[in-house]
């Protein structure tokens, strides 16, 4: 209303006022009447409810392609989409290629059945169910997405195994749930193995088969009976409260039997969609020289030929799989009013240009003086805003940070550090700044390497220092636990073999680490055909006496007992001289002297997990011992802790191992590198110490000292080889083998570790 005011006064002094004002006043406008580019071909409806519907799909006669036909159902306040066999959907996305549905729970009782998680089907031993995500009999092209979704089940001491088709030889994923006398924490959304399990899809596919199997640990039906799985969007589940879920015997879809909590009976599940290019020729054209091209101008395929998903290009908004649909933008009606400051902003297919803007003529006196005050006087104001506005986020982040280091426990670690000297010397306390500039800003060019719980970046020290920053993917209290229990063991750890903890930042909301900084990898890395250069029989020998220097270190000679949990060939680091160095203590445990294990949560890695330790729950330290066992089994071999066998079949290199040697066979399963360094004899005493070190009783396991001297005599070639079962376990009982000679329990444990091995997941 004022604009047309402003225009009629013929005042030269108004004149000098109106460009800026009616400047940004037309680019506020603007921003807000841009229209939105069509998703729906001309006279369809554009959503159903609350969800947008965009071509290619469509719930009215020729609004959708062949194939891609949903059901609006208007009976209900609002109505609800549908697609397939009655599955309601949530959300489409055209960018993303997905489709976000509410797929069925199914809730199974006795020990072993099969589900159909769209269309549920009555519990039974012989029966079986498909998935396909709703679609039984149209066209569309549909799988689960693997990047968006997991596999989930809840209840108590079974397997849930994910199949390609009704027989189910070849699983995609596995995962195990345990319970023991008590339930998780009401707050629990973890979902780590007690009394609900959730692992990664290997496969994306349209259709898969749920196969239960029960643990048989225990004869209260509580634990064997309403047990669920189903396939779930990862970001909805990770704050669902499992432990709540579990309270009160209640679990998903099943009635609470006490009235409180009401039937879960779906959960959101997230498929993925394309087009066929060999069929849907009417949207998809081919160009020669040029590859696939979706029908709108402006626009570009994504994906492999066969199965694509289309874009607009940059610049353009809209629907690409329709004549028109990728629309351009007007950049100038954006709301970056700053856009085109010093010129006019002319809008171009795809982008935009700004003109150079034509000069005021000055006007001399009293009026040139206050416009150029009053153009000061706003430029000061502006500036003393932005100093106030950063001065507030430096406190607001300073809060933060002191905030995070009161939760993270920094108070107790400067405590330690300063009453104890040594470690005094060895932790230092960071600050994020610190971090920040040896990182430069966690650059992505600094990553090391990295897996599901964090990333390793390289940073540069003020002092020139270069070392390995560890920082955590995602911030949950189990994950914070687990860093804070590495500062406090290493932080009294000091020996050659095992890594250097410099110190710590407890700025953020996971603590950041900071090691030394190894340079040459892994030893997974240099053992299974990842180096161009493998390791000789000699630098294996030494390797493996240094890790088993550093492991019994922890158990006894460290100032406080620790035992690792982990031991795998993965968190064996190699220096530049091919020097071993332990890492990775985030799921240690320290022990009391005067205790000789503890019971806990099982924790651990395919392959190297202890079958005691995870029958039992009962943690000691021969439960590092048969970890290390299985390095020296991949040390001998080259293997893999888990592989598949001539008959496809998946075999742990433990049990295959054991079987070789007590067969005497050993030269089956050998390395050939050794036999051509001439270190057969040697690689029969360092088996017979794995034999030993595998043996499925804890208590006819060498201990790691005595493991760390027969190590010593191989390498310096005075082994005996008819002597040093003996020698080794000379503290052990009379009545307990340390080869283990009852061979039918032998035999019994190790097909039970075997098919652990093959349907679980241990939570890590």
């Amino acid at each position: 209303m004022f604009l047309p005011l402003l225009y009629s006064v013929p005042s030269p002094r108004a004149k000098l006022l109106i460009p800026l004002v009616v400047w940004m006043a037309l680019q506020l406008l603007a921003a807000a009447v841009t229209a939105a580019a069509p998703v729906a071909l001309p006279g369809c409806p554009e959503a159903c409810g609350g969800v947008t519907v965009p071509y290619p799909f469509g719930f009215r006669q020729g609004c959708f392609h062949p194939g891609f036909n949903l059901t609006c159902d208007e009976t209900h306040h609002p109505p609800k989409l549908f697609l397939g066999d009655g599955v309601e959907v949530d959300e489409i996305s055209l960018a993303g290629g997905t489709v976000r549905v509410q797929s069925r729970i199914s809730t199974f009782s006795g020990s072993t059945s099969y589900m159909n998680l769209t269309r549920p089907v009555k519990p039974s031993i012989n029966s079986s169910g498909l998935w396909s995500g709703g679609l039984t009999s149209t066209g569309m092209q549909l799988a689960v997405s693997t990047e968006h979704n997991v596999f989930a089940a809840v209840g108590c001491n079974f397997i849930a195994y994910l199949a390609v088709n009704p027989g189910g030889s070849e699983y995609v994923s596995a995962c195990a749930a345990l319970c023991d006398n008590s339930f998780p924490a009401p707050e629990d959304t973890s979902c780590s193995g007690v009394g609900c399990c959730r692992t990664s899809i290997a496969q994306g596919l349209p259709a898969y088969v749920v196969k239960f199997k029960d643990l048989g640990q225990t004869d209260d039906s509580l634990y064997t009976h309403n047990v669920s799985a189903f396939i779930v969007d990862r970001e909805w589940f990770n704050g669902v409260n499992v432990g709540a879920m579990q309270s009160q015997k209640f679990h998903f879809g099943t009635n609470d039997p006490f009235g409180h909590r009401p039937k879960v009976t779906s959960v959101p599940t997230v498929l993925e969609w394309w087009l066929d290019s060999q069929r849907d020729d009417d949207l998809i054209l081919f160009v020669p020289n040029s590859g696939w091209r979706c029908i709108s101008l402006n626009s570009f395929a994504v994906g492999m030929s066969g199965a694509i998903n289309c874009n607009c290009s940059e610049g353009y908004e809209g629907n690409p799989y329709f004549a028109h649909g990728c629309q351009d933008i007007d950049e100038c009606l954006q709301p970056d009013v700053y856009k085109c400051l010093h010129g006019t902003c002319i809008n171009m297919p795809g982008t935009y240009r700004c003109s150079a803007k034509k000069s005021i003529i000055s006007l001399p006196g009293l009026i040139t003086v206050i416009a150029i005050s009053a153009g000061l006087g706003l430029l000061f104001s502006i500036l003393g805003v932005s100093k106030i506005t950063n001065k507030l986020k430096q406190r607001r982040a300073k809060k933060l940070r002191q905030k995070f280091f009161k939760k993270n426990h920094g108070l107790l670690l400067q405590q330690l550090i300063s009453s104890n000297k040594d470690v005094a010397e060895r932790t230092r306390i960071f600050s994020l700044e610190e971090l920040d500039e040896a990182t430069n800003k966690f650059d992505h060019n600094r990553i090391l390497g990295g897996g599901g719980h964090g990333m390793v970046y390289k940073g540069i020290l003020s002092d020139q220092h270069v070392v390995a920053i560890k920082k955590a993917k995602i911030a949950v209290q189990r994950e914070i636990d687990q860093f804070i229990n590495e500062v406090v063991i290493l932080s009294q750890t000091n020996h050659r073999n095992v890594v250097k903890l410099f110190g710590c930042c407890l700025e953020t909301e996971v603590p950041l680490l900071v090691y030394e900084f190894i340079s040459n990898g892994t030893l997974s890395f240099y053992l299974h055909g990842q180096s161009e250069n493998p390791l000789s029989w000699k630098d294996r020998l030494r390797i493996a006496l240094e890790t088993a220097r550093a492991i019994a270190y922890l158990h006894s000679a460290a100032s406080i007992s620790v035992y690792h949990r982990d031991i795998k060939c993965a968190n064996v680091l190699l220096t530049d001289t091919l020097a071993a160095k332990v890492s990775d203590f985030g799921a240690s445990r320290s022990i009391a002297i005067d205790q000789t294990g503890i019971l806990t949560a099982v924790q651990g890695t395919y392959g190297y997990l202890d079958p005691e330790y995870y029958y039992t729950s009962r943690l000691t330290e021969k439960s590092d011992v048969y970890s290390f066992g299985v390095i020296l089994a991949e040390l001998l071999t080259r293997l893999t802790p888990v592989f598949s066998s001539h008959s496809s079949e998946v075999t742990s290199l433990a049990s295959h191992f054991v079987s070789l040697i007590r067969e005497n066979r050993l030269s089956d399963i050998l390395d050939t590198q050794i036999v051509d360094e001439g270190g057969a004899d040697d690689a029969e005493a360092v088996a017979r110490l794995t034999e030993a070190c595998l043996s499925l009783k804890g208590e006819e396991r060498p201990t790691m000292r005595q493991v760390e001297t027969t190590l010593e005599d191989v390498l310096n070639s005075k082994v005996n080889l008819s002597s040093q079962i003996t020698r080794v376990n000379q503290n052990a009982s009379n009545d307990h083998s340390y080869k283990g000679t009852n061979a039918g329990e032998g035999t019994r444990l190790y097909s039970l570790e075997k098919e652990f091995i093959q349907s679980s997941e241990i939570p890590r």
